[in-house]
């Protein structure tokens, strides 16, 4: 059977644009509750969680938002990686009256929860750290991470230097463990029509100096060890970019943190396996 359209999945939810202290910012919105705010990874935008937000919103206030610098959000005016995109959800935050909230981040959306959980610790409440971006476990972890980074920046930079819905569905298909059946032809249409959009706007300011993953933040077992919010490691057998052998020495490091291994998915699980990760995300958030 075909699967549902994005916005066949997204039926009951609203989409509308915030004033986030100066950063006009999407986010597809549903629910009431506690506040979860979901954030995609590099790259990537609020339709990322299509399939999460209205089973999430059964029991959550969902936000599924575009980070600064991606989807329909503005650049940030003077920061990058994790500085901004930390900074632009503080003013989501702000603008939307959250006092605190529990936050789910993907790829560099789990860096930017852990950079918020170490500047503003009151603001959250717990973090699903899915597939997080980031860590830095020593040399044998960087070499087991060296090969999907490798590929990541090397397809990144085909569909930005060329752009082609071919080459955004190459980008795409890193994401999957099976990208034959996880990018429908909408998916990589939405995403085209996005960064087609994004190739048209002046590029967001630089940093003088970054990590080399690009985020402005490596986290090492003493930054996970400053978290004082329950976390949650949630990760998959297929990880393109961080392997699960990595989550697991991370896991090892933080006392208290949990750890589960989705099997079946690359890097967005939410996407590939969403019943078992909308359950392991409600589960972690309620207990």
């Amino acid at each position: 059977m075909e699967p549902n359209t994005m916005w066949v999945d997204l039926l009951g939810s609203s989409v509308r644009y915030v004033d986030a202290k100066g950063i006009r910012t999407r986010v597809i919105e549903a629910g009431d509750g506690e506040p979860l705010i979901m954030m995609h990874g590099a790259g990537g935008h609020a339709e990322a969680y299509s399939r999460n937000v209205i089973p999430l919103s059964k029991h959550f206030h969902v936000y599924a938002i575009d980070l600064a610098g991606h989807g329909f959000s503005d650049n940030h005016a003077t920061l990058f990686g994790t500085e901004a995109t930390a900074d632009h959800l503080i003013r989501f935050m702000d603008a939307e009256g959250i006092d605190s909230a529990y936050l789910a981040g993907e790829s560099m959306g789990g860096a930017t929860a852990v950079r918020v959980a170490l500047d503003h610790p009151e603001r959250v409440k717990k973090i699903v750290f899915i597939t997080g971006a980031g860590l830095q476990m020593g040399e044998e972890a960087d070499r087991l991470a060296a090969p999907g980074r490798a590929a990541f920046q090397r397809l990144t930079a085909a569909a930005s230097g060329n752009l082609t819905r071919e080459t955004v569905r190459e980008r795409l298909a890193w994401l999957f463990v099976d990208p034959e059946v996880s990018i429908t032809d909408e998916l990589n249409e939405v995403r085209y029509q996005i960064y087609s959009m994004r190739a048209k706007m002046p590029p967001p300011p630089r940093p003088l100096e970054a990590t080399p993953q690009g985020l402005g933040i490596s986290i090492t077992p003493e930054t996970l060890r400053r978290i004082r919010c329950p976390f949650f490691f949630l990760w998959t057998d297929h990880n393109p970019s961080m392997p699960h052998q990595v989550a697991e020495m991370a896991h090892k490091e933080m006392p208290g943190s949990k750890y589960h291994l989705i099997h079946h998915a690359g890097h967005w699980p939410q996407y590939e396996q969403t019943e078992e990760f909308n359950r392991k995300v409600i589960g972690f958030l309620n207990e």
